[in-house]
């Protein structure tokens, strides 16, 4: 199924092939959708990036790309993603193979886009992997959005971080070397738990800029303590709306890490 506005490709990489949609001029920004799949409200979500000055490159790893999210859909998709190879749903240490996959196409886009190197988003089951696609060179701007692996079924599981030992060394250099790591939540989803940012903040400090939107109970703005998806189901893209504060919040890290930089030719 093709997407209204987006032209698409097919990228394979190690034997994985995936149909790829793309939208926009600029830098590029790969989104990486969530369960279960490139929803209308993630199109929206990358509409608003591309229209934002920014060549979108949003791969399908699973679902049917267009198809309006359900219940149904969603339990179906989710299934699947628990029981694949690609998806490592309770590894806290470790990430996910799938990742080796969206590493390559991350280069890809460089090298034909040029500029610093791309943004990157990832959203519930793939939230995770932007941390881990930030440890390569090609990726300047990592958005975690509700990450939610490894599934919290353990104290050490709702704390972990999706990623390994070597992948994390090298995100804290880059860190170090003064990169930021965006990450944004709201504060009563149980399935991206307040510990797992914690745990980011100790692990980064101030390279980690966290976005926590109040979900509590009478909260100012009347957000269900269900709510989960900030840039895409339960984004409200309304002047004074914290979501859509925290959507400006992300397009303006990536203009300020991918429109100002010198370019950056990197060997693969």
């Amino acid at each position: 199924m093709s997407l209204k506005g987006f032209e698409q490709s097919r990228f394979s990489f190690q034997g994985k092939t995936c149909p790829v949609f793309h939208k926009g001029n600029g830098p590029g920004v790969v989104i990486i959708h969530e369960i279960p799949g490139i929803t209308p409200q993630v199109e929206r979500f990358a509409n608003l990036v591309a229209d934002s000055g920014f060549s979108v490159v949003m791969p399908s790893l699973f679902g049917t790309p267009g198809k309006k999210l359900s219940v149904a859909y969603l339990g179906e998709q989710f299934v699947r993603a628990c029981i694949s190879k690609e998806f490592s749903v309770l590894a806290a240490g470790a990430g996910s193979p799938i990742t080796d996959y969206l590493r390559a196409l991350c280069r890809k886009t460089h090298q034909e886009l040029g500029g610093p190197g791309v943004g990157v988003v990832g959203m519930c089951l793939t939230g995770n992997f932007a941390l881990s696609l930030f440890a390569d060179d090609s990726v300047m701007a990592p958005v975690l959005s509700q990450p939610s692996l490894p599934f919290g079924l353990t104290q050490k599981q709702r704390s972990g971080l999706h990623i390994g030992q070597e992948e994390m060394s090298r995100v804290k250099e880059r860190v170090a070397q003064g990169e930021k790591v965006m990450g944004l939540r709201f504060t009563g989803d149980m399935i991206c738990p307040g510990v797992r940012f914690k745990k980011l903040k100790e692990e980064l400090g101030e390279g980690f800029v966290d976005i926590e939107i109040d979900s509590g109970f009478g909260n100012t703005h009347g957000i269900k303590p269900i709510a989960h998806s900030v840039l895409t189901t339960d984004l409200v893209n309304e002047e004074g709306h914290p979501t859509h504060e925290a959507l400006q919040r992300v397009l303006e890290f990536f203009h300020e890490k991918l429109d100002a930089g010198e370019e950056r030719v990197i060997e693969y």
